[in-house]
């Protein structure tokens, strides 16, 4: 039987990041899906499996500019015995024409153009003598191709109509939209962006750029953790920063739930054991606040509120970053059905030593 999770001073409860995180992703439900334009879709998740339309690719093809011929016709060519076809057909790329070549007969060729049904195969225009400025009615072709088919891009050799390009869960790159285009598809299930209010809290915050008083600095929490989400796929619907007043954070907190209809909360700052702990003072009996064996970042705190996750990070701005992607990011990803959480990871040596308090989960910044 496992044992019972250690506490810690005034009942705070102790965790590893790993129960944390376990916590976590136990109260995360994936959200609503919706359908959008494929131009829309980059930086979505799928929410469900997207099939190929059409054949890829949709005829067969060719892959160079060159010359459709029969492969029987340039088998034997070669510099000292080429073989002399008559021209009887331009296809430039997006042409209808089919043109019907008899042995001894060529067609110039474009690339992408498709491949007329009597050819079986496509010479390069740098194997034929003097290149398409000395072909308009005759090709010498100086060397043969690797085999009949060369050149060719056959009809779904690429994936056949009704084949999965890609399962549900799949992140929406460049590369993933372009691939179901490709297939004929222009609007893809995806799950809805997660809207997230971001709250920076600290009487000594203050906007960036301009004048600081004694005992002020910038703010910058509230950049780094709008800004990740949004890397994240997250659609900030709040950023906004207050002071160490209940009644200023409450409204806040209460306007991003109820008025905005936030998924996540994030907040920043006011979670430790000090006298201004503001998001402690106003929450404490509503969310959890821990303690988390892990360097930096020790101070933590979650829950459900209105149907919202909350997340309660330490106000530290590397603590924040390591917060959140312990702990937020995977959170975000999951609420858009990823299956993957987690970034790549490698192990490499240290080329230097550092010192490491026992039983914590160290993060320590490497080039």
């Amino acid at each position: 039987m496992r044992a019972a999770t250690p506490t810690i001073g005034a009942g705070t409860t102790r965790r590893t990041v790993d129960e944390h995180l376990a916590v976590i992703l136990s109260a995360v439900t994936a959200l609503p899906a919706e359908t959008v334009a494929l131009i829309d879709a980059v930086g979505r998740t799928l929410a469900a499996p997207v099939h190929a339309r059409v054949d890829v690719p949709l005829f067969d093809n060719s892959a160079m500019d060159g010359f459709a011929v029969r492969f029987a016709d340039v088998a034997a060519a070669d510099a000292a015995h080429p073989a002399t076809l008559r021209v009887v057909a331009d296809i430039p790329a997006g042409s209808p024409s089919d043109p019907d070549l008899l042995p001894g007969e060529t067609a110039r060729i474009m690339t992408g153009a498709p491949v007329p049904s009597a050819a079986d195969t496509v010479v390069p225009v740098e194997h034929i003598r003097g290149g398409f400025a000395e072909s308009t009615t005759t090709a010498v072709v100086t060397g043969s191709p690797r085999g009949e088919g060369a050149h060719v891009r056959r009809r779904g050799e690429d994936v056949r109509a009704g084949e999965e390009v890609a399962p549900a869960g799949t992140g929406i790159g460049p590369l993933q939209a372009t691939a179901f285009a490709a297939s004929g598809v222009d609007r893809v299930d995806v799950v809805r962006r997660p809207r997230v209010a971001v709250i920076s809290t600290g009487s000594e915050l203050a906007p960036t750029g301009g004048e600081f008083a004694r005992g002020q600095i910038p703010e910058s929490n509230a950049i780094l953790l709008s800004a990740s989400c949004r890397l994240a796929g997250a659609d900030p619907v709040l950023v906004t920063t207050v002071t160490d007043d209940d009644a200023a954070f409450g409204a806040a907190f209460a306007g991003a739930i109820d008025d905005l209809g936030a998924d996540v909360v994030v907040t920043s700052g006011g979670v430790s054991a000090g006298a201004y702990e503001v998001v402690r003072s106003v929450l404490t009996d509503r969310i959890a606040f821990v303690s988390v064996a892990m360097q930096p970042g020790e101070p933590q705190a979650f829950g459900h509120v209105g149907g919202a996750l909350v997340f309660g990070l330490p106000g530290n701005p590397v603590s924040v970053a390591m917060s959140f992607e312990a702990f937020v990011r995977p959170a975000l990803l999951a609420l858009q059905g990823r299956t993957d959480l987690q970034r790549p990871m490698i192990r490499l040596p240290a080329a230097t030593g550092w010192r490491k308090k026992e039983g914590r989960r160290q993060f320590v910044p490497a080039t």
